[in-house]
């Protein structure tokens, strides 16, 4: 009889936790436009090579895959408790950007997306991740 009552209750606390992880990612709103500085918009990255797609993919792993998911589509594991879509960076809206808006976005931030700049001081790791991130097309 107890083991019923616990698998009753095991069922609906996980029940209760699926549900609710729905109901948060449809609470979420999907960021406006960004507005990119036209110094940044007319970057251009320097050449891919599997090397600094590589680092990039490290800097990932390290800095963004816990909001943007392991493919970039949002869903990592702190992404839920964010207001705002993490968005998808497979969408042809967003791969369509030029370089520099990416290479903005990623370091300079805005809301609940942090400032990088400190954190990932060296312009050819900041390329790298432009260059991993490419690759998520």
């Amino acid at each position: 009889m107890k083991t019923k009552n616990f698998l009753a209750v095991l069922s609906a606390i996980f029940m209760s936790a699926v549900f609710m992880s729905f109901i948060g990612l449809q609470d979420q709103k999907k960021g406006g436009p960004w507005d990119v500085p036209a110094a940044y918009k007319s970057k251009k990255a320097p050449a891919s090579t599997a090397q600094s797609v590589n680092l990039g993919k490290m800097l990932w792993a390290k800095h963004c895959k816990s909001c943007h998911g392991n493919n970039g589509l949002g869903d990592g594991p702190k992404a839920a408790s964010l207001k705002t879509s993490p968005g998808n960076f497979k969408a042809a809206e967003f791969q369509g950007q030029p370089d520099g808006a990416i290479y903005y976005q990623s370091f300079v931030g805005r809301d609940e997306m942090p400032n990088f700049e400190k954190k990932v001081v060296d312009e050819e790791e900041r390329w790298a991740l432009v260059h991993f991130i490419r690759t998520l097309k």
